[in-house]
């Protein structure tokens, strides 16, 4: 097994998220992956980068092996470029495009969690301890 090279922090009860997760974990057979269930009860944001609960269900992060914190479109550009498939994001960092796929992402963090019959955020919140939030 090879080093890790990005810490995906995901939602774990998300159907989606689960999908995406469960292809790159089949694509990952070097290992470079680590991935980190947020929704999970053990999920401590000191742990990772001090992304708090909130800001990790807001929108996507990840956590590069030099400490850097990655967010939105760029964690799946890394994540599929260590997967052997960096051509798949590729069009997102082409200058009109790119900024397009910026925008229809921050579309989807925010309306995420009612497209995929979860909680809204502050609900989820309430469920956890008050100071991961």
């Amino acid at each position: 097994m090879s080093e890790i090279k990005l810490t995906f922090l995901f939602d774990g009860k998300c159907p989606i998220c689960q999908r995406e997760v469960s292809f790159l974990r089949s694509r990952d057979a070097l290992g470079k992956i680590a991935f980190v269930d947020i929704d999970s009860s053990d999920y401590k944001a000191d742990r990772y980068g001090g992304i708090s609960y909130r800001e990790a269900m807001g929108r996507i992060h990840a956590i590069k092996a030099s400490g850097e914190i990655i967010k939105d479109v760029q964690v799946f550009r890394e994540a599929y470029a260590l997967v052997g498939l960096s051509w798949v994001y590729a069009p997102t960092t082409w200058p009109i495009l790119g900024s397009l796929i910026d925008v229809l992402y921050k579309f989807w963090a925010r309306l995420r969690l009612p497209l995929t019959r979860r909680p809204s955020l502050e609900q989820l919140c309430d469920r956890r301890d008050p100071d991961s939030c």
